[in-house]
């Protein structure tokens, strides 16, 4: 008889990883839906992308790495990483973009290292990072929310508008990108950094049109959505509240702190905790089991850090979203976190002499 100790992820809940990723996946339907909603149908061709690519480099690269395809596969981890991939970026990208960042993540971020419990940084934020530093301009294409638009896409639009720029009846994605007073339309998060460095106040930023409702047009539903899917994985126990709870802390106190010294000049805790992809990241992305801190205080760390680091960025750095930076910089930081939160042995004092 042997005994083998495989490596994480780890959970003492007695579910398998298979079973762990198919609830992660089903968690982020509700999200996805919404997304789906007020994005249009391009968020659905580029999961079915996504999820293709990810199947088929996962395939290719345990066959050169002689290792069993059908087990690995059926664990779902890189549908998982295919699917929050696929969320994060433009519906209307280029079809080209998103099989060159899950390829990226699957083949590079994960198998190069090992495959699933080995990879260091989370493969789909590493993926988007060289997405958004590679081809700025495609990963920047976001769409009007559907009520803004001026041009509503049929999903036949929407696959042309993926695979060749253009809607079936002709329309580039610039004149897709305006809304329905011809001008073009940018992310919340984006517009508000833009018009706060052209010296505007956010009052006069909030009469835009993309900013009706509490957090921008479509992104509070959005985030409302990926929350209810995160609680749902909190109370089936597949994630710890920590994380979650430590990020939106960090994120919430310092947008706060800002909001109250000067309130024209930096938007409010809500609009940081509902606008982009804060829920997503907190929920979904940053509590990879494999990528984040492996003990209990430590995630607490973990989490506070990605959400100062998400509004640090935000808020002085060069990109409206950080979350993709601010969760590789926190892996990053995962050996040093673990290193000095590992709990005391049974038995022992903190200098190690016996009690």
């Amino acid at each position: 008889m042997s005994f083998k100790i495989a490596s994480s992820p780890h959970h003492h809940n007695r579910r398998s990883t298979s079973s762990i990723m198919q609830w992660v996946a089903l968690a982020c339907l509700p999200g996805i839906a919404v997304q789906a909603v007020f994005f249009g149908y391009g968020v659905l061709v580029q999961l079915l992308l996504a999820i293709i690519t990810a199947w088929l480099a996962e395939a290719v690269i345990l066959i050169i790495r002689r290792k069993a395809v059908l087990p690995r596969l059926t664990d779902h981890s890189a549908l998982v990483t295919a699917l929050l991939l696929a969320v994060s970026i433009p519906p209307y990208a280029p079809w080209w973009v998103i099989v060159i960042g899950t390829a990226f993540a699957i083949i590079f971020v994960k198998q190069l290292y090992g495959g699933l419990g080995n990879n260091l940084f989370n493969p789909a934020m590493a993926a988007y990072v060289l997405l958004l530093i590679s081809f700025p301009v495609q990963m920047t294409q976001w769409l009007a929310p559907l009520p803004l638009q001026a041009v509503t896409l049929s999903p036949l639009d929407a696959f042309c508008a993926v695979f060749t720029q253009f809607s079936c009846g002709g329309f580039s994605i610039a004149q897709l990108q305006q809304g329905i007073d011809g001008i073009t339309v940018a992310t919340p998060l984006d517009m508000v950094r833009t018009d706060l460095a052209q010296g505007y106040t956010l009052t006069e930023s909030y009469t835009k049109p993309v900013f009706q409702g509490i957090a921008g047009v479509g992104w509070f539903w959005v985030n409302l959505a990926y929350l209810a899917g995160g609680l749902l994985l909190i109370q089936q126990k597949i994630i710890s509240w920590r994380i979650p709870a430590a990020l939106l802390f960090g994120l919430f106190t310092l947008s706060a702190l800002g909001w109250l010294a000067a309130s024209d000049a930096n938007p409010s805790p809500v609009f940081h905790l509902f606008s982009g992809a804060t829920m997503l990241a907190a929920f979904f992305i940053a509590t990879d089991p494999v990528s984040a801190s492996t003990t209990d205080r430590g995630r607490l760390y973990y989490g506070v850090l990605i959400g100062v680091l998400v509004y640090v960025i935000r808020t002085f750095g060069g990109y409206p979203d950080a979350v993709a930076f601010a969760v590789l910089l926190a892996n990053m930081c995962v050996p040093l976190i673990d290193y000095y939160t590992r709990p005391r042995t049974y038995g022992h004092k903190a200098k190690g002499s016996l009690k």
